[in-house]
């Protein structure tokens, strides 16, 4: 995938950027590179793709001067013309309740994207396709404190061991691991590429897995834009309606090859509840 190169005078431009699961206000959000990462792109439409606040957990807040920063980044962005649409997730569900607002976006739960190129995407979170245990609120409530201790250790950890953020520790082996024991892999993938096609488009836009791609699934698109704990990507669409992710690495990376609809996704008419709210 192509690198973003930390310190850029001019911006990169796309036709639209993807971005989910900051966890704004979590012990974990890695505030910084958000916030170069930001200040090195643009876009006309800006999606944030669920979790961008960590809100579920009740407990205190670990909100920085840095998270204003990144507000303030995103509204001003708004405030100059950018389309920017928040699509919340789990994390921030409150954010779906009735009146729940942010001066300058858009809030939905799900939404059509139109691609340059023609191609109709479901864009939400992807909670909504979790097993039903997972939202269940004693365990949404559980696993986020469970998250928050072990990123606690794993500061202390990667202090005592002189590890960077770039490098794997013992913590980051074990969230790999737990998502894929929480059925974060071909389940969750067939379960959201079905709702897309239900919804008459032709790919589906997700995060919350953390776990970034971009491939086929019988002619439907699957693209997960990552995180900004454990990946640092995002997804991003050229003028050309080509899909990519771009990461926030030290190291270079190959580009993606273009996910290709099959004939029958093509002739996929508009339908069902979700094309209603077509954009």
């Amino acid at each position: 995938m192509p690198t973003f190169s930390a310190g850029k005078i001019a911006r990169t431009s796309y036709r639209s950027l993807f971005i989910s699961d900051l966890h704004l206000g979590a012990r974990a959000c890695r505030s910084g590179p958000i916030l170069e990462f930001l200040r090195g792109v643009e876009a006309e439409t800006i999606y944030l793709v669920g979790d961008i606040f960590d809100l579920w957990h009740g407990g205190r807040l670990h909100w920085a001067a840095a998270h204003d920063q990144i507000m303030a980044e995103l509204r001003n962005r708004a405030k100059d013309g950018t389309r920017v649409v928040y699509l919340p997730g789990n994390h921030d569900a409150k954010m779906r309740a009735p009146g729940a607002a942010i001066e300058g976006w858009e809030l939905r739960e799900a939404v059509i994207h139109h691609g340059a190129d023609g191609r109709r995407y479901l864009v939400l979170h992807g909670d909504q396709c979790d097993p039903r245990i997972l939202r269940w609120h004693f365990m949404t409530r559980l696993g986020s404190r469970i998250d928050a201790s072990l990123r606690q250790l794993d500061a202390y950890l990667r202090r005592r061991a002189g590890l960077t953020e770039w490098e794997q520790s013992f913590v980051d082996r074990v969230f790999a691991w737990a998502n894929g024991m929480l059925a974060m892999g071909d389940g969750f993938e067939r379960k959201l590429t079905r709702l897309a096609e239900a919804a008459g488009a032709r790919g589906v836009i997700c995060g919350h897995s953390h776990k970034p791609g971009v491939r086929l699934r019988s002619g439907i698109t699957y693209a997960n834009c990552g995180d900004w704990v454990d990946s640092l990507t995002a997804l991003a669409e050229d003028f050309d309606g080509r899909l990519q992710l771009v990461s926030y690495e030290r190291a270079p990376a190959a580009a993606l090859p273009r996910p290709m609809p099959t004939r029958a996704a093509e002739a996929t008419p508009e339908k069902g509840a979700l094309a209603e709210g077509a954009m």
